[in-house]
């Protein structure tokens, strides 16, 4: 089968399409015919040796895809061969075929194309756990301000936020993306690079109570001088290449918090958490609630493009691998 190898930590241009053995599903394992992958900001970094999960070389990249079962491990039972499901992977996705374990597929439901779920999980399951897991527990009518909000993480933050009842402030780095998080349902949008958000924000809701923050660097500076009192800061990632600071005084005179969501991390530790996400991601789905946005369509050969389009920000919404054509 084809599919993309890691063999050198030296980045997307050293990646390389080969052919190489099917796997083979273990005990609780699945083996899917992979249709579309996602692509993800950890994508880039494991090609690069800087993701905190490390994969043995050579490896697959991919944490997440959508397929057709085709073969099932000892045990498995809620799935069987010829299911449509979309999974969540440490690494393996882009490639014409999968192994994923069974706990971490769900179906792809009724309506959603394959390029949908593609790039479904992963980043949906990352907002939906991080938003509504007790870390945070965002509540209806509270004020939620998403960073980086045209992005794939962030298009998803404002889907949920929006469908939890909140009023919902989107940031994005043009005026262009910033009308994209609007027509994704954003209550309110600001062009960091034209307008201070903590200036803005306070204007137009007078706070944050929560703040999404897949960013950091001056994003995150900007959210401790607009959060209300005993606000809360998730941050899930560094899009911006900078990690802030936090002033433990600001910490204090606020009574915030600030936690960290690494959905890779809970996926080995505390699945339970994700298979919850997976049942009201779901419940969201059937109320019309989650449009999932694409943005960019690659052929696996070109895998190294399309994890180049994520890095440069060229993306509104997701950047996914299609894998093979529909049969």
């Amino acid at each position: 089968m084809r599919a993309i190898r890691v063999s050198t930590l030296d980045g997307v241009d050293a990646l390389t399409l080969e052919d190489i053995p099917p796997p083979t599903p273990g005990p609780g394992e699945v083996r899917i015919k992979v249709y579309v992958g996602g692509v993800n900001f950890p994508d880039l970094l494991m090609s690069e040796g800087k993701y905190q999960f490390k994969a043995p070389l050579p490896f697959t990249p991919g944490l997440e895809a959508a397929g057709e079962v085709i073969e099932l491990g000892e045990g498995v039972t809620r799935f069987k061969p010829g299911d449509r499901v979309m999974g969540f992977f440490d690494y393996g996705a882009f490639a014409e075929e999968a192994v994923v374990e069974e706990k971490f597929l769900m179906a792809v439901p009724d309506g959603m194309s394959w390029e949908m779920a593609g790039g479904f999980v992963l980043t949906h399951t990352t907002s939906h756990a991080a938003l509504v897991h007790e870390r945070v527990n965002l509540q209806a009518g509270e004020v939620l301000l998403v960073h980086g909000a045209a992005g794939g993480v962030g298009t998803t933050a404002v889907q949920i936020g929006k469908a939890l009842g909140c009023t919902v402030v989107a940031t994005a780095g043009s005026d262009d993306k910033a009308q994209f998080a609007l027509d994704n349902g954003a209550d309110y949008a600001i062009n960091y690079t034209t307008e201070e958000i903590r200036t803005r924000v306070k204007e137009l809701v007078g706070g944050a109570d929560v703040v999404y923050d897949p960013v950091s660097g001056n994003a995150f500076t900007q959210s401790l001088r607009c959060i209300n009192f005993e606000g809360r800061i998730i941050i899930i990632g560094f899009a911006s290449g900078t990690i802030a600071d936090a002033p433990a005084n600001y910490v204090l005179v606020k009574n915030i918090s600030i936690v960290g969501f690494p959905v890779g991390t809970y996926r080995r530790t505390s699945p339970e958490v994700l298979l919850r996400s997976y049942n009201g991601l779901s419940e969201m789905w059937a109320a019309g609630h989650l449009k999932p946005q694409q943005s960019h369509s690659f052929p696996l050969e070109e895998t190294p493009e399309a994890i180049k389009a994520l890095r440069d920000r060229k993306a509104k919404g997701k950047v996914v691998i299609k894998v093979r054509d529909e049969e």
